[in-house]
């Protein structure tokens, strides 16, 4: 696969492809399980895209924060991300 055009690595393919994915699985879920807005610690309704989204947006900053306090490689910092995202699938 020549990805060339773009400057793309293995790893910006990867991420973007995963996105993907993951925005594939949270469709089926939807159509499966329809769900219902639920309010969390925000005090504000969230339905799992919301938390999807603000799972992203957090875990961008956290690999930002992470590169500029410890440098690469950002291992540690995905695993923050990780337990990130679960926390905010939890109680958001």
């Amino acid at each position: 696969m020549n990805l060339s055009w773009m400057a793309w690595t293995k790893e910006t393919a990867t991420f973007f492809i995963s996105i993907f994915i993951i925005l594939v699985i949270m469709t089926i879920w939807a159509i499966k399980r329809p769900e219902t807005p639920r309010v969390g610690i925000l005090r504000i309704e969230t339905t799992r895209g919301d938390r999807l989204f603000l799972s992203l947006l957090g875990s961008a900053f956290i690999c930002i924060a992470w590169l500029g306090f410890f440098g690469a490689p950002i291992y540690g910092g995905l695993v923050v991300c990780f337990f990130y995202a679960l926390a905010v699938f939890r109680w958001v």
